[in-house]
């Protein structure tokens, strides 16, 4: 299996503590959110990752080193994560997983993904008692499977947050390939990828795999950020094993507020 991490956007909310670096060259402790996740991948077994870059390309580019190949999509001022993936899709035949670049989480969760009975399957985060604003990418659940994915949905419907994560195996890699492109060719480039895993739960079951209550953040902006460094990043090294993260100079050089 081959992973596909999204990572050509800026995120300018983020610009405080990043600059004018793009999100997944973030340093959390000693290292990038890129190397970050780029070191969690490996520990789960996979050695075939695909980078899509796009502001700041040739920085990514170094981090990435020969950790990954890379895929840059020159649009990415006027497109989004759909567009990222559908320029990688020479790749995903054979079955993937795909990460958004600023989420950080406890390498379990990749693990349950990873060997989850079902060959389609995102990573799920029940929602409790969490109210959601128009910012979360909300889910709704029948019988262990997505039915409807997006921020619009109402927030008394949702039954839970899509973490930023997901699988396909060969099969289903193929119909999302022709839900991107599908979408694409409709105009659809400045669609969040979840647009795509929308048409494609209505072809094929999307199955949920829960968060079981282990920590992880999406880092949109700089109070995600800190949250990260000081609570959920601690909370994750303390439950595991020591992950050995590859940093490079650049790296170390980065911006640290």
């Amino acid at each position: 299996m081959r992973a596909v991490i999204l990572a050509a956007g800026r995120g300018y909310r983020l610009s405080p503590v990043t600059g004018t670096l793009p999100k997944c060259l973030a340093r959390l402790g000693a290292a990038t959110l890129l190397e970050w996740q780029l070191a969690v991948i490996r520990q789960a077994g996979i050695d075939q990752v695909t980078v899509v870059t796009g502001h700041r390309a040739e920085d990514v580019r170094r981090v990435c080193g020969s950790r990954a190949d890379v895929v840059h999509n020159e649009r990415f001022a006027s497109t989004n994560s759909l567009y990222s993936l559908w320029l990688a899709r020479g790749v995903l035949h054979r079955g993937f997983v795909v990460l958004n670049c600023d989420v950080v989480f406890h390498p379990q969760l990749l693990a349950d993904l990873l060997t989850a009975r079902y060959e389609d399957a995102l990573l799920a985060c029940a929602r409790d008692e969490a109210t959601y604003s128009d910012e979360e990418m909300k889910v709704r659940i029948r019988a262990g499977c997505v039915v409807e994915i997006a921020k619009t949905i109402d927030t008394q419907e949702a039954d839970g947050e899509n973490v930023g994560i997901a699988k396909f195996g060969a099969a289903g890699a193929a119909v999302l390939v022709e839900e991107l492109n599908r979408l694409v060719s409709a105009g659809a480039r400045t669609n969040w990828l979840p647009a795509a895993f929308a048409g494609f739960c209505r072809r094929r079951p999307l199955h949920a795999v829960g968060t079981r209550g282990l920590p992880w953040i999406e880092i949109d902006r700089p109070e995600d950020y800190w949250c990260a460094c000081a609570h959920v990043l601690p909370a994750i090294v303390a439950d595991t094993e020591p992950i050995v993260v590859r940093t490079t100079p650049f790296g170390r050089l980065m911006p640290h507020v």
